[in-house]
């Protein structure tokens, strides 16, 4: 098969490039940035593309010929750029491009959404029936793209399909190695009491929901959380971190007042500078959104089943930053 991934140069989608090609199929991959890709390069199947997802000369040129999209490219963590970026790239953007691959003939269309749009989930586990409210730019422009692109699909009977990742971890994740580090050098903290749950999937279950997922052929539009067996307070998880890393469980914690307006004025200092800031309110959801899931239906409608435990995602992903020389 010909499979087209965008976003293809991130953490999820080079290991789904990865995956594709171990399956034998010719891979297409997109990213205004492909460092990640460079160690695939040698593959004869692989074709890599530094461009935007909607540059004219892209569309025209490359979209005929793929059976698949996986489209997981994104307005994401950045900081220091207005709302209207996130909803130029999450939402019009995307959507005019789920209408370019319709019309090049793809027959199916894997949309990465997120659990984000949620928001704070306040009587978890949430599936999805749940209520969305979120409340941040990213979060925000998300919904508002699932909800064009399954408009879309349902109106022009479009064979797509919108996953929902939870906290999805592992090897080349910068903000799970900035998680060890942080952790090993005592230097990771707890807003409020730690009690908040996080709902990890580690990455090699993830790219198998996107897998299953594309050979889904029931209603278009349809919704599925992918998230692993279980989900962990945010304590037990960095307890099993440093358990790892046979360094001192994390004691420290901030208020959630205090620190949420320290947040909010970094925030508003990159977007007067520009410069790069270590937090935003995005990234400090880690440490207080309230997420679990139920998977359900992904388990009763793609068969997907998580086969990696934390322990051992954990352990697989200490093995390669210390490989790596990463930590």
């Amino acid at each position: 098969m010909r499979v087209l991934i965008t976003g293809a140069g991130g953490f999820i989608g080079s290991h789904l490039v990865e995956d594709q090609l171990s399956q034998g199929n010719h891979v297409t991959a997109v990213d205004l940035n492909t460092k990640q890709l460079e160690t695939l390069a040698f593959d004869d199947r692989l074709k890599i593309i530094q461009i935007d997802f909607v540059d004219p000369e892209f569309v025209k040129k490359e979209l005929k010929g793929h059976e698949i999209c996986f489209h997981l490219a994104s307005a994401h963590l950045e900081t220091g750029v207005g709302d209207d970026y996130f909803w130029k790239v999450n939402v019009a953007d995307t959507l005019e491009f789920v209408r370019f691959c319709h019309e090049a003939g793809i027959e199916r269309f894997i949309h990465c959404s997120t659990v984000g749009v949620y928001g704070d989930i306040q009587n978890p586990p949430a599936d999805e029936e749940s209520e969305c409210h979120p409340n941040v730019p990213y979060e925000l422009s998300k919904l508002a793209g699932e909800n064009a692109v399954r408009e879309y699909a349902v109106n022009e009977r479009y064979a797509l399909v919108v996953l929902r990742p939870a906290w999805v971890y592992g090897p080349r994740c910068s903000r799970t190695e900035k998680l060890f580090r942080m952790i090993k050098k005592g230097r990771f903290f707890f807003v409020g009491d730690g009690s908040t749950l996080r709902h990890p999937i580690y990455i090699s279950d993830m790219v198998k929901g996107f897998e299953l997922a594309s050979k889904f052929s029931g209603t278009p539009g349809e919704i599925f959380i992918i998230a692993g067996a279980k989900p962990t307070t945010l304590q037990e998880l960095a307890n099993k971190i440093a358990d790892a890393l046979n360094v001192q469980n994390p004691k420290i914690r901030l208020p959630k007042s205090l620190v949420w307006v320290g947040v909010t004025v970094l925030e508003l200092f990159a977007g007067l500078t520009g410069i790069k800031v270590p937090f935003t309110r995005r990234s400090l959801k880690f440490y207080t959104g309230n997420t679990a899931f139920s998977i359900a239906k992904a388990q009763a409608m793609l068969d997907f089943q998580p086969q990696v435990g934390l322990d051992a995602g954990i352990k697989r992903t200490l093995n390669w930053l210390v490989e790596e020389n990463r930590i």
